[in-house]
């Protein structure tokens, strides 16, 4: 479990026992989650297919649930796209917007990209109207460096 700077919010390894909290928080959160970003294929997915990708081995130690007080809010993955090189996806409930949880989120993970996996490098793609997720991650120390049609890529090098 890695500690984030916010009392009561916690990032911890998912696994396929979180698959029925997290199919339902996904449920629940549809309009939200397609309001600025792609997640028809999370949305698609069924509960067993969730559990099945939290079963494989590779990167468990990669993907993680935001958990506040013991309730999962969302989730954040550190993907390996050419180590030491990483990129960063997240999404947070409705409800669980606007309360520092993305910032500190993405604070504790790229502190353990840095420390644990040796990471120089964080990226991260945001879909154009997603200004929270944007300042999320310019309050985390992120550089908007290029802009595409759908989306503007995110730098935090890690390099001291």
């Amino acid at each position: 479990m890695l500690q984030t700077a916010l009392p009561g919010l916690d990032l911890r390894p998912l696994t396929a026992s979180d698959a029925p909290a997290l199919h339902r928080l996904v449920a629940e959160n549809a309009t939200h989650l397609t309001a600025h970003g792609d997640y028809a294929d999370l949305l698609a997915a069924t509960q067993q297919a969730m559990e099945l990708a939290l079963s494989e081995a590779s990167n468990r130690h990669l993907r993680f649930g935001l958990v506040v007080n013991d309730q999962l809010v969302g989730r954040l993955d550190l993907v390996p796209v050419e180590p030491p090189r990483y990129g960063i996806g997240y999404w947070l409930a409705s409800a669980a917007t606007g309360k520092g949880y993305a910032t500190a989120a993405i604070t504790a993970a790229c502190a353990y990209a840095r420390d644990d996996l040796g990471a120089s490098d964080i990226f991260a793609g945001v879909t154009h109207g997603n200004h929270k997720s944007a300042a999320a991650l310019g309050r985390a120390g992120f550089r908007k460096v290029e802009t595409f049609e759908r989306y503007a890529r995110f730098h935090l090098s890690l390099r001291t």
